[in-house]
């Protein structure tokens, strides 16, 4: 039977009105490589103002993520919001699978709207592509914000039960969900004090498994496998610019970081340079 109403269709046309109202418009790049990156830009950026950049993380795609806090940062910033690789409008042919693939096709979004330099908040994985981006374009990069993202993370932490979840497998299972009862346990690790998820009827939760969820599914896992891959500490390069990794902070029911705390971080990262 067909939904009449679908709760996260209408979540993503009011996000999207307001990225709209707020002056951002919503553009596809073709990166002639088997890639296209869909991104929210200023409709008129501003030459007084600095540039700022932010990265999502897995679950669900920018609009959802940043749009209770994207209010916050366009007075003062002309804002990027792209989707990353396979998630939103975004996608590639090509076999690809780290955040260092992920870092060089949202750098070239930004070269194709002519961004020189920016600053960058990266949340959960888009905090390890935002870390790739400064370490690979460093003179592109001004300041970072980490937000919950394990950039030490190593290979061998999760074989040795550092992470709730030894199986990687069930990892990828959990955070990308394709069933209610996974989306309840992807809310139950997020959360500090997780919403009482368990008393959402499973139609809602489909619901919102359909609109983020069904699509791309094995590229997700594949993108979360990459994650750890031969990943060590001392491989990973360190970067110049100052970064604030915030790892203890408010969420609100929806999964929302809170906006003052965020904005807090990132205002100490422009008082510390």
């Amino acid at each position: 039977m067909t939904r009449c109403f679908s709760f996260s269709e209408a979540m993503n046309w009011y996000h999207r009105s307001t990225f709209v109202k707020l002056g951002l418009r919503s553009t596809i790049t073709d990166l002639n490589d088997g890639t296209v990156m869909h991104c929210w830009v200023p409709d008129a950026p501003a030459a007084t103002k600095p540039n700022l950049l932010l990265i999502h993380g897995l679950g669900s795609n920018a609009l959802w993520q940043w749009g209770d806090v994207i209010a916050h940062f366009t007075p003062c910033f002309n804002v990027y919001v792209p989707d990353l690789v396979f998630f939103g409008e975004s996608f590639t042919s090509r076999p690809e699978r780290t955040e260092s693939f992920q870092a060089q096709c949202v750098m070239r979004v930004m070269e194709a709207h002519s961004v020189e330099k920016f600053s960058l908040i990266g949340l959960s994985y888009g905090g390890f592509v935002g870390y790739s981006i400064a370490a690979q374009y460093r003179d592109a990069v001004e300041r970072v914000v980490v937000c919950c993202s394990g950039i030490c993370m190593e290979e061998k932490d999760i074989r040795e039960g550092l992470f709730p979840l030894s199986d990687l497998e069930e990892a990828a299972s959990i955070l990308v969900p394709l069933k209610p009862d996974k989306l309840r346990k992807l809310v139950d690790y997020t959360f500090f004090r997780p919403p009482p998820v368990r008393l959402i009827p499973d139609c809602a939760l489909i619901d919102f498994i359909d609109s983020m969820c069904r699509d791309y599914v094995e590229e997700k896992k594949e993108l979360i496998r990459a994650i750890p891959k031969d990943r060590k500490l001392s491989d990973i390069p360190k970067i110049t610019q100052v970064v604030p990794i915030l790892l203890n902070f408010s969420i609100d029911s929806r999964g929302k970081v809170s906006s003052d705390e965020l904005i807090n971080c990132f205002h100490l990262s422009c008082s510390q340079c």
